[in-house]
């Protein structure tokens, strides 16, 4: 896995937001759909309820109120916004993307957008994606968005995966730090380095065993690929299982080593929240303590791309997260992709 150490990059968040539907989908109400029960279901995942969208809400609704929520709270401006990206693996359409809806409802001018698709690890994605930008200096402020109304591709049938899954919408705006300080001059190199700065980052794809995770119709067998309209997500939980305690375990492990950081100096770590018992099995293998991860996972269950700024804002908001905390955000899932950044919190 290849670590990418960008200790000059001084892209900071300067703002988070978050939206989550209204209505409420608990454990009581899955145990009158298939055979659970809210025991059965809170013990191997975690989740006690999950949000779910309206008839008339897609991914486009909660990106765009995620990001008005962003607004409200921190004051900020988004019509100078020189990029878009959406992280959804449940857009509205595949053409015109969600990112293009998010940039007309906010009329954004001279605005690039792109929707990204890398599952669960597609907010981490769409963060290293936009401090490139930012690096290269072709952007200086960008919109990132994790958006999944999981709820339309899930199957209430299968019990196996109708437990896990729910909607919701995050947001972050990442800007370019003006700093006086020449971090390549060595006689700044030992200087602390200002809050905000994105750290390091890593990613990794195996693609081979993509058909642990995948979304297609209702084939009678699985590993088919075939994508219909009315497409549903489709797990082999004991080996996503079995992929996260192995090589998700190493990922996170290979980032903390190659960026000069342990387990120890990391504040908080925001795992994507697949499930309960996951976080708690990478806290162990990596060695966090389990009261350093972030998770959402009780009341917002798995929401894939929108699970670590949802997790993340609900400890912002609380005041568990402060500005020159150090946080590895982490993500996982279907590719089966992983990707990690390990920054310091601006905000």
């Amino acid at each position: 896995m290849t670590i990418s150490t960008l200790v000059h990059s001084h892209a900071a968040v300067t703002a988070i937001g978050t939206y989550v539907p209204d209505r409420i989908l608990s454990n009581q109400d899955l145990e009158k759909l298939v055979d659970t029960s809210d025991e059965w279901i809170f013990q191997r995942t975690g989740i006690r309820e999950r949000r779910i969208v309206g008839e008339r809400q897609y991914a486009s609704d909660l990106a765009i109120e995620a990001v008005r929520d962003l607004i409200h709270r921190y004051e900020k401006t988004v019509h100078d916004v020189d990029y878009i990206i959406v992280a959804t693996s449940t857009p509205d359409s595949f053409v015109p993307s969600v990112a293009s809806r998010v940039q007309a409802s906010f009329g954004m001018k001279g605005c690039g957008n792109a929707d990204l698709q890398a599952a669960c690890a597609g907010f981490t994605s769409a963060l290293q994606m936009a401090n490139g930008l930012l690096l290269s200096k072709l952007c200086r402020k960008i919109l990132i968005i994790g958006t999944e109304t999981l709820s339309r591709a899930t199957d209430y049938t299968d019990r196996t995966t109708c437990i896990l899954f729910g909607d919701g919408a995050g947001a972050m705006l990442v800007e370019t730090m003006d700093i006086g300080a020449d971090f390549n001059n060595t006689a700044t190199a030992g200087a602390t380095l200002p809050a905000g700065d994105i750290l390091a980052s890593n990613a990794s794809t195996e693609g081979e065993h993509g058909h642990h995770v995948y979304r297609s119709s209702l084939a009678p067998h699985i590993g088919s690929f075939e994508l219909s309209q009315n497409s549903m997500l489709v797990q082999n939980g004991r080996e996503v299982y079995r992929w996260a305690l192995s090589r998700v375990a190493e990922g996170v492990q290979e980032l903390l080593d190659g960026s000069g950081h342990t387990a120890q100096t990391i504040d908080w770590f925001v795992p994507h929240n697949a499930n309960q018992r996951i976080i708690d099995a990478l806290c162990e293998r990596v060695g966090f303590d389990a009261r350093q991860a972030l998770s959402s996972i009780e009341h917002y269950g798995n929401t894939s791309a929108a699970s670590i700024p949802l997790a993340l804002d609900a400890a912002v908001k609380d005041g568990r997260v402060k500005p020159g905390h150090l946080l590895l955000l982490y993500g996982f899932g279907g590719g089966l992709t992983q990707s990690g950044v390990i920054m310091r919190w601006a905000i």
